[in-house]
Formats: C-alpha cells, structure tokens, sequence
C-alpha cells in the first residue's frame, strides 16, 4: 500500500506512516518537486504507487482516466500535518479496502 504524496502535502508524512503504508514517498524524494502533474501520474502508474492529493487536478485526472494510479483525495482544506496523518491512519482499513478493489480509481477522504 504505497502512497506517492504530492507537493501540497508535508515530506515529514511518509516517514510518519511507515508502518502502516511501507514504502510510501513524497515527490520531493522522487525528484518530481515542480512537475506538471502529467509527469507525477505517470510516475505513479509506472511505480505502483496511489497518488494522495488535495490537488482537484488529481481528482479530475482520476474520473477522467480511471486508474493506475488510484488517487486518494483529500478533501480537508489547510490543515496541521498530524490531522493528515490521522486521518489516514483512521481509515487505514477503507484505503487497504480501496486499493485491492478492482473497480474504484478514486477515495475522497474528509475529516
């Protein structure tokens, strides 16, 4: 269940989900900071990984061309970084639920 976080979210997250999310990444350590998001998508299908986004551009890219990638957005406005992380980590089940599903290309999360 790896998550390839976007720019708008903190780098200090993957780190704090580890354990429950192995081997998720922020684009900063993808060498993405600053890319068009066409490049994030298609290093995140070509990667395995689901893209974790507040960015409605991920949201639209997603009921646009179904999925790989799978793209979990949240829709929380500005937020501290421990709500993000709690958030994720109080719907681990729905997520795991999400990724393995062979329909859905698109998880909307709210806190």
């Amino acid at each position: 269940m790896k998550l390839l976080l976007d720019e708008n979210l903190s780098d200090r997250i993957p780190a704090r989900i580890e354990e429950v999310f192995p081997g998720s990444r922020h684009v900063k350590g993808c060498q993405l900071l600053r890319q068009p998001d066409e490049i994030v998508w298609q290093f995140a299908r070509e990667n395995g990984f689901a893209i974790l986004s507040k960015d409605w551009d991920f949201y639209q890219m997603s009921l646009l061309r179904g999925f790989p990638p799978k793209v979990i957005f949240l829709k929380i406005g500005n937020c501290p970084t421990e709500i993000i992380i709690s958030l994720l980590l109080d719907n681990t089940n729905e997520i795991a639920a999400f990724l393995t599903d062979e329909i859905a290309s698109l998880l909307i999360l709210e806190k």
